[in-house]
């Protein structure tokens, strides 16, 4: 079977979203006639966004089918054992043209026991952001339950959350029970586990086209913050050329960046699959004979049943991912 597998490509799953904007168009070049696009999941097994194959003989298939049937030759032997004919990561970029709600993710046991679902770590590369755009990650100071109780009451929650003026290739690891939100004019890839679980904290008080307000989940939300966590979300990374570069390293998923200005011999010896999603510049990844190309906001699976293949570009950023 292993032959026969190639570097997959999927369609790309464009997400409505109020706060969503147009660079997923402008700048990635996505196809769509929403207005506000807020995010394409690039490769997801999230039920009822599973990604279709776009290339290849396989094309047409979801991803769900090609988990029944390629098992460990698509995601390796020990993912298998654990997740079984699920995907294990939820793939997307993001778009914020005006700010996300102040949000946090629970931990697998709360997600599982509340929800059926899986936790939700996740981490952010920003591949483009307007001039002091930022991101909202934890608190700015020493904060107890009872503390962000008065503030969410007072509708004051903003003075105490931890706001970071970013920059291209900064880079911000997620862990659950962190509050957290992207701000207007921040784009970014998001790396994270395969869940669709949030809860919203507080969303600026805006309404919808009907005039409603989403939503928010504060009554579950309280008991999955972890206000005792440390100020170590920002990710320093080197930038060496032509090697995998670790930005993350978690129990979920490894993310390495990787500029690539040459062809590079890969190995894949970590009984895993890979993905591959390029931020700038364009590349090609042959494997079994066949070769397939990509460009920026575009994204590669390559089948754990792949060992050796090879990446070439003339200029290209990549994020490499497995687990």
């Amino acid at each position: 079977m292993s032959s026969n597998l190639y570097p997959l490509k999927f369609h790309p799953i464009l997400k409505d979203k109020i706060w969503g904007g147009q660079k997923l168009k402008t700048i990635l070049n996505k196809k769509s006639d929403l207005s506000n696009i807020g995010e394409s999941w690039e490769i997801s097994d999230v039920e009822g966004d599973t990604s279709i194959v776009s290339n290849g003989n396989l094309a047409g298939q979801s991803l769900k089918d090609l988990l029944k049937s390629l098992k460990a030759d698509l995601i390796g032997n020990k993912n298998y054992e654990v997740f079984g004919n699920k995907f294990p990561l939820l793939i997307k970029f993001i778009d914020a043209k005006q700010d996300l709600s102040i949000q946090l993710h629970p931990n697998d046991e709360l997600a599982a026991k509340r929800h059926n679902s899986f936790g939700k770590t996740e981490m952010w590369y920003v591949f483009q952001a307007d001039e002091n755009a930022n991101l909202i990650v934890g608190f700015n100071q020493e904060v107890t339950p009872e503390k962000y109780l008065k503030h969410l009451a007072n509708k004051t929650l903003t003075e105490i959350l931890n706001f970071d003026k970013v920059k291209t290739g900064d880079t911000y690891f997620i862990e659950v029970g962190r509050v957290h939100a992207i701000g207007a004019g921040v784009m970014v890839a998001e790396i994270q586990q395969t869940s669709d679980i949030t809860y919203r904290v507080y969303d600026w008080d805006r309404v919808d086209d009907q005039g409603t307000k989403r939503e928010l989940h504060n009554d579950l939300a309280i008991d999955a913050i972890d206000f005792n966590m440390p100020d170590n979300f920002r990710v320093d990374y080197s930038k060496e050329k032509n090697q995998s570069n670790m930005m993350v390293s978690c129990p979920y998923f490894k993310t390495s960046y990787l500029e690539v200005s040459k062809t590079l011999k890969k190995l894949n010896d970590k009984d895993s699959f890979f993905i591959y999603m390029c931020v700038d510049g364009d590349a090609k990844i042959t494997a079994n004979g066949f070769t397939e190309s990509f460009i920026k906001g575009e994204t590669i699976l390559l089948p754990s049943g792949i060992k050796n293949f090879e990446i070439s570009a003339e200029y290209a950023k990549l994020l490499e991912v497995y687990v």
